[in-house]
């Protein structure tokens, strides 16, 4: 049985590592993931404006409910320039890193893509300017946008298409005219295509990019999505890669997606649809770090093993905030055959569990985008604002502890050994001096 334990992971590691790492490794992806992990910020900062609106709903009628009622659309005003326009920042944070990775002129070029976007995605009424698709509906095109127009400008700084300023002219001058000619360039083929675009499908084109994506968009707000999403990635780290900087390359953008639709439904005072937003995956499915280790640490810190409850003292501070690398590679989780089964799937199972909480109705769909990084249950409960949900988080930690306790106690029994035969070692050692 073990034996074929080890075949299994063998064949495993020989096909699926080799993929992650040329996914790990794909500048594109790796700018689109970064670009997305820095709007996070962004929309933290939009969401603590929607907590004016859950709070009208929260509170009994009176004086604080009505000043909050009158008032809404100041409290909302952070929003409409923060998530109302997220799709802006998108474009230049992809823009940005991409360019980045290629050592051009990032900042230069990133405002391009701003530039670009705006093109795209904007409407001009009555020499005004109409932002509907630079919201959620935008962030799809901020990624073609981003990487398209780094792509050109490189390609023209390849073939010297540019403006070379002599070197006496100040460094920031020549840099500006260094993207004058892609920026041009960038901004007459993207006019002409939207102009196109516009005229032969009679939509403009963010909504034509969400119509042919929604397949893909809505395939990821399932159980089955969380069941392949958590596998792969837990998969990754047994196997010493970083799991969650791999597969949330894929999955978010549309993560990110999902959590602007959400805001931009409950400032119009609908209800939020979504569920698999980046807070649900840190706060719910990773909580204390990828594989739920918390309990784990905790039987390690009871362990007899010296060894055991060593690791299990230096890692239970990182692991209350999500931190559970020291644990991954300390332990090991990786690669140590006793960890396989609790470590991949039982994420699975409890990942099964918290998406059907959440689109069952028992626990509230996400509201709002919480900071990284925090204790569990915190991060879970600003995400929904619901106190059931923390109720979900700490039984998470519950069952994963279940889970590990047979698999930890035959690691133990195993580490005990090894610790014995050391010990009985130096005795003899010292018997022979």
């Amino acid at each position: 049985m073990k034996n074929k334990s080890g075949g299994f992971q063998e064949t495993l590691k020989k096909y699926l590592v080799p993929i992650a790492e040329k996914v790990e490794k794909q500048v594109h992806l790796q700018a689109v993931k970064e670009g997305m992990m820095s709007i996070v910020p962004i929309f933290i900062v939009g969401s603590i404006s929607l907590l004016f609106i859950a709070l009208k709903n929260m509170i009994p009628s009176g004086a604080v409910k009505d000043f909050i009622g009158n008032n809404l659309a100041i409290f909302l005003f952070p929003f409409n320039f923060t998530t109302g326009i997220i799709s802006l920042y998108a474009a230049f944070f992809i823009a940005y890193s991409l360019a980045k990775k290629y050592n051009l002129n990032a900042t230069e070029i990133a405002i391009t893509s701003v530039i670009i976007q705006f093109i795209l995605c904007a409407q001009v009424e009555d020499g005004a300017i109409k932002t509907g698709y630079l919201d959620a509906q935008g962030l799809f095109v901020s990624i073609i946008v981003g990487l398209l127009v780094v792509e050109i400008t490189r390609f023209m700084n390849k073939k010297n298409l540019v403006f070379r300023l002599p070197k006496e002219v100040p460094s920031i001058v020549s840099k500006s005219f260094n993207n004058l000619l892609p920026m041009i360039v960038c901004i007459i083929l993207f006019t002409a295509f939207s102009t196109i675009i516009t005229n032969v499908t009679g939509e403009p084109f963010p909504k034509l990019v969400m119509t042919v994506l929604a397949p893909a968009i809505n395939c990821l707000d399932s159980v089955t999505a969380v069941i392949v999403i958590l596998l792969v990635t837990q998969l990754l780290w047994f196997f010493g890669l970083h799991g969650a900087a791999i597969t949330s390359s894929i999955w978010m953008p549309i993560a990110a997606n999902y959590m602007a639709a959400n805001a931009t439904r409950i400032a119009a005072g609908k209800a939020p649809l979504h569920i698999f937003t980046v807070g649900f995956y840190y706060s719910f499915l990773q909580v204390t770090g990828s594989g739920i280790t918390l309990g784990l640490v905790i039987l390690m810190i009871l362990s007899k093993s010296k060894s055991l409850k060593s690791m299990g003292k230096v890692a239970i501070i990182p692991s209350i905030f999500g931190i559970n690398e020291p644990v991954i590679f300390g332990t090991p989780i990786v690669m140590n055959p006793f960890m396989f089964i609790p470590f991949v799937f039982g994420p699975i199972i409890v990942g099964v569990m918290d998406f059907l909480a959440l689109s069952s109705g028992l626990v509230a769909k996400p509201i709002m985008e919480p900071p990284g990084f925090m204790p569990p249950g915190v991060g879970a409960f600003l995400l929904t604002l619901d106190w059931k949900a923390v109720v979900v988080v700490l039984l998470n930690i519950i069952i994963m502890t279940v889970i590990y306790y047979p698999f930890f106690k035959m690691m133990e029994r195993e580490e005990l050994l090894k610790e014995k035969e050391v010990v009985e070692s130096v005795s003899d050692d010292d018997f022979d001096f």
